[in-house]
């Protein structure tokens, strides 16, 4: 791929909102599994007095929005409309909310969730089944398609040249990274913002439930080769935009630079079988060679490895594995402790989390998985595993 500033970052996830909430909490962050249970208001969790997940704290989309328009819009979609107006913002494209650099035609979003359409099409089919197909709201009906949280956000924001969305699971934060590049490379566009989201809503919490996930801690002698305890999930929620920028545009508008997207890599590898759930050791190193061949980076170069461990033995074991292939001197970290499974919006926050560590942001011990923290931080590598064969990994480096 082609090296791609990055110029602004907007966020929402269990850390806070803004940039600024992010990296503070990210100092100090603290595993989950050590802290006790937070508030929940997404949905009534009396029915789940044990339940183990997290949300954004405190989140009111009114307080960046305003009140008008909000009312048939879902969860999704009002955290990734919040994090495209912060990372506009950051980015110095808009102030104030007004267009201060580039114009709408030339910046679009690229987007990924996972599972983005399941509170709504669930609400409807609640309303049909316990009451009557009559009394479903067909002003909330567009939220069923997987591409509506997208839509809505080139429509709140104007953004004109193209609105694309990514569906593929825990790697699509990643993967949304290749698309963006295409994109830029045939200059559909100047910049885009890049990202992902994911919201809490009972039907995904009591799925993820059902599979035995988010199962109780077994003890505390029974760990990982990670050092998480077994089953130590939270499923967690977030939404994070990073806008990339063609560098000959972002350095001609004077644009604050805070890293550079470098490489990308991906793979898949297929099961002898077909389990449920499905993690690849060799994926996940064919993903990271891939990455470094495309920065035309050595193992030796990188300083950091920003993984996508979340406290699931099945996945974390074979991600680590593959990264230690890869690159067996890297210091390891894994944001997701702190803020839970964001599923398709997980591989963006590594990103987002990536540059603050390339920014000076110190790394909280408490996130370390393995290796020996650097002095100085200039080239990461994000990975991301997936549930079903696929791996991704992005190079980013100090600009």
């Amino acid at each position: 791929m082609t090296p791609r500033l990055v110029t602004g970052l907007g966020i929402a996830c269990a850390l806070g909102t803004g940039t600024e909430a992010f990296f503070g909490g990210l100092a100090s962050a603290k595993r989950l599994s050590a802290l006790p249970p937070s508030a929940i208001r997404s949905f009534d969790v009396s029915k789940y007095p044990d339940a183990r997940i997290v949300e954004v704290p405190e989140f009111d989309a009114t307080k960046y929005l305003g009140d008008k328009g909000l009312r048939t819009l879902d969860r999704l979609t009002k955290l990734l409309v919040v994090a495209a107006r912060l990372c506009l913002h950051d980015a110095g494209i808009k102030k104030d909310n007004l267009w201060v650099a580039l114009a709408p035609e030339r910046v679009g979003v690229v987007c990924s969730n996972a599972y983005g359409s399941l509170e709504a099409i669930t609400e409807l089919d609640r309303v049909a089944k316990l009451e009557d197909a009559r009394y479903i709201n067909p002003a909330k009906f567009p939220n069923t398609v997987s591409n509506s949280a997208s839509g809505y956000v080139s429509i709140w924001e104007e953004l004109r040249a193209l609105n694309v969305s990514v569906s593929d699971g825990n790697c699509g934060g990643l993967d949304a990274v290749a698309c963006a590049d295409i994109f830029l490379e045939t200059a559909r566009a100047d910049a885009i913002i890049t990202g992902g989201g994911e919201a809490m809503s009972e039907a995904l919490f009591l799925a993820f439930q059902k599979l035995g996930v988010l199962g109780p801690v077994t003890g505390a002698g029974d760990r990982t080769t990670n050092g998480t305890a077994t089953n130590d999930t939270r499923l967690g929620e977030a939404a994070a935009f990073l806008a990339f920028e063609v560098p000959e545009v972002a350095r001609a508008r004077g644009a604050r630079i805070l890293g550079e997207i470098a490489g990308y890599g991906t793979s898949f590898f297929a099961p002898e079988e077909s389990p449920l759930v499905f993690a690849s050791r060799e994926a996940m190193k064919r993903a990271i060679t891939t990455a470094l061949a495309d920065a035309q980076l050595a193992p030796r170069d990188v300083d950091l490895v920003v993984s996508s461990v979340a406290g699931l033995p099945q996945l974390d074991d074979e991600e680590l594995a593959g990264i230690r292939d890869a690159l067996p001197a890297a210091a390891v970290v894994a944001p997701k402790l702190a803020l839970g499974e964001t599923l398709g919006a997980g591989g963006t926050i590594g990103m987002a989390a990536s540059l603050a560590w390339l920014g000076g942001v110190p790394v909280a011990q408490d996130l370390v998985v393995g290796g020996s923290l650097p002095a100085r931080v200039r080239h990461v590598v994000v990975t991301s595993i997936g549930y079903y064969g696929n791996a991704s990994a992005v190079v980013m480096r100090a600009s």
